[in-house]
């Protein structure tokens, strides 16, 4: 075998190992978008969701297999529907922020939901905040990652809570269909006597 052939293997051998000596993840670690239409949709008496757009992360949160902000962005696109023939509602991200410290990662999200009239009057709203902190082992990508995850769980609990405790009079039945059209009335034509 060439020297060159063998040093290269010997490189592509020890890369995991001189990653994992920096704190780089694994490169077998899978970390799937975070994706949330297998929870209940909740389904709003409006007639439009708007989704506001999620904030640029910050130079931390870009090093993350998926940012805070466009998780709980893709959240609100997974969970809200629309159900009714007028008004509103717009989902905002008010926070969606994760920092390092000396003793890890500290994250906060925080949202908010306005219902509107046609004319734009605010008629009702929710809120939900949630925080979390992690140690940051197994390397950064992996931690942001699972404090992400973690942080959306707690929010979708959060979120849901608020939505139907603040906002109940606005929700629909998940299992409700959407009402056929009215039937209209029609003549038939009289049988005819065999």
């Amino acid at each position: 075998m060439p020297d060159s052939t063998r040093l290269s293997r010997r490189l592509a051998l020890l890369l995991p190992l001189i990653g994992a000596a920096c704190g780089e993840d694994a490169p077998l670690r899978a970390m799937p978008p975070l994706r949330f239409d297998y929870l209940t949709p909740l389904r709003l008496n409006v007639a439009a969701v708007d989704v506001g757009d999620a904030p640029p992360p910050s130079p931390i949160e870009a090093q993350s297999p998926e940012p805070a902000g466009m998780a709980l962005r893709q959240m609100a696109l997974d969970r809200l529907a629309a159900g009714g023939s007028a008004g509103r509602a717009v989902f905002v991200i008010d926070a969606a922020q994760i920092s390092q410290s000396s003793g890890g990662l500290n994250g906060v999200l925080a949202v908010h939901l306005d219902i509107l009239t046609t004319d734009g009057a605010r008629v009702g709203f929710a809120e939900a905040r949630v925080s979390r902190s992690a140690t940051g082992r197994g390397g950064l990508r992996a931690a942001l990652y699972d404090l992400t995850r973690q942080m959306m769980d707690d929010m979708n609990v959060e979120f849901e809570f608020e939505l139907r405790r603040s906002l109940r009079d606005w929700l629909q039945d998940a299992t409700m269909e959407p009402a056929p059209a009215p039937v209209e009335q029609q003549e038939l034509p009289t049988p005819v006597a065999p």
